[in-house]
């Protein structure tokens, strides 16, 4: 055999997100490109802005000697610095360079918070629907993903939480705005979460870690605001990458944040720093460390996802959909109109349209559209949209 037992079983079982785009690939070799609308991969249509390009021409151009080297592994002071005075004044925390770590994306600041943070046997606790990829991290450290439900608005129910966190917890992750329904927590919410894990660590006499996955803090709509979480709670670890907000996701640069207020950081970041190092990442790319740290302002423009959102959601809903309107990222989650939403996904396929099934973020009976396309896209895909919508005598 191969790969081990457990890998193919996790091979079978998850990977929905990547086994929609292939077969999207197969639809385009049989139909032609512009015959299939693929809305399952979050893949950035949006160039980086003008500031990436002018910053990366100059480093280009005018390269400085040992640009190209090893760095610490923890990264380049002058970038943690640059992230750490950015966080500092978004927050108002003392945030310095050595509460920084430079990551390989926001995937690799995951891997290296849950190694450095997890026993074999630990409890991660996730909110459902989640990006599928946690669980694995999870089992990359010999953790375990415990699943905690929301509401049918897609808002952690503290309840659950409460009845979910054991003397087995570790760390309750967190992710908003939210892949895949584009749900913004808010501060009510988050500062009930950090209640609760504040009470149960008193009662287990335990540390519980709040691990926020900010990937797509800056993309938001409406004015909606996206609280950060560390004023939630001591022991906060903030995993984010540049791969959304720059539109950079093929160059794998992200970072850890530590909250300064947190009294064991020094060790904490230490074992960051040991951890980024034994997993293979050894440090972030040292050409994206150098051209981030000017950038930590910087964004895409959201009026264009927002247009984007705006048209799917008036004309799903229009046609019957139910949808809880996305606050930020850039996915739409709609309710299958079957309770079968892998049946409902194979057969919209029929009509060339590509979406992943609920069921693949923890959440069955939904499915996941990424607008992040073309306009020819998201106006091909709403032929199969409409028909399915008159099948089921939706609206």
């Amino acid at each position: 055999m191969a790969v081990s037992k457990k890998i193919k079983k996790y091979m079978t079982e998850g990977g929905w997100i990547r086994k929609m785009f292939e077969e999207s690939i197969a639809l385009k070799q049989k139909f032609g490109e512009k015959n299939v609308f693929d809305l399952s991969l979050g893949n950035p249509i949006f160039e980086p802005p003008e500031q990436f390009r002018h910053e990366l021409r100059d480093w280009a151009n005018k390269p400085r000697p040992g640009m190209h080297r090893y760095m610490p592994n923890a990264g380049y002071p002058e970038t943690r610095a640059a992230v750490a005075a950015h966080l500092a004044a978004k927050t108002g925390l003392h945030f310095t360079a050595s509460d920084i770590v430079m990551t390989c994306g926001a995937a690799g600041a995951l891997n290296t918070a849950l190694k450095a943070i997890s026993e074999p046997g630990d409890e991660i606790i996730i909110f459902a629907p989640y990006f599928s990829e946690y669980i694995y991290y999870a089992d990359n450290h010999e953790a375990v993903a415990k699943i905690a439900p929301t509401d049918s608005q897609f808002v952690p129910d503290l309840k659950a939480l409460e009845e979910s966190i054991t003397p087995k917890t570790k760390a309750v992750l967190v992710n908003s705005p939210n892949n895949p329904t584009g749900v913004v927590y808010s501060a009510k919410v988050l500062q009930g979460i950090g209640k609760i894990m504040e009470k149960k660590e008193k009662q287990y006499g335990t540390e519980i870690f709040l691990l926020s996955d900010d990937v797509y803090r800056k993309l938001v709509y409406d004015g909606v605001e996206c609280p950060y979480l560390f004023q939630y709670h001591p022991r906060t670890i903030v995993a984010t990458s540049h791969s959304k907000d720059l539109a950079l996701p093929g160059e794998r640069i992200g970072y850890i944040a530590v909250n300064p207020q947190y009294e064991g950081r020094e060790e904490l970041i230490n074992g960051l720093v040991f951890c980024n190092r034994v997993l293979g990442f050894v440090n972030a790319p040292a050409l994206m460390q150098h051209i981030v740290q000017s950038l930590q302002d910087a964004s895409v423009d959201m009026g264009q996802y927002a247009k984007k959102r705006d048209f799917l959601y008036n004309n799903l809903t229009g046609m019957g959909y139910s949808i809880v309107k996305p606050q930020g990222a850039f996915y739409i989650f709609p309710k299958s109109p079957i309770v079968d939403d892998v049946a409902f996904v194979r057969e919209i396929q029929t009509h060339n349209v590509l979406v992943v099934p609920g069921r693949g973020f923890g959440a069955p009976g939904y499915f996941r559209i990424s607008y992040c396309v073309d306009d020819w896209v998201l106006e091909g895909s709403l032929k199969g949209f409409k028909t399915m919508a008159k099948q089921y005598r939706l609206g």
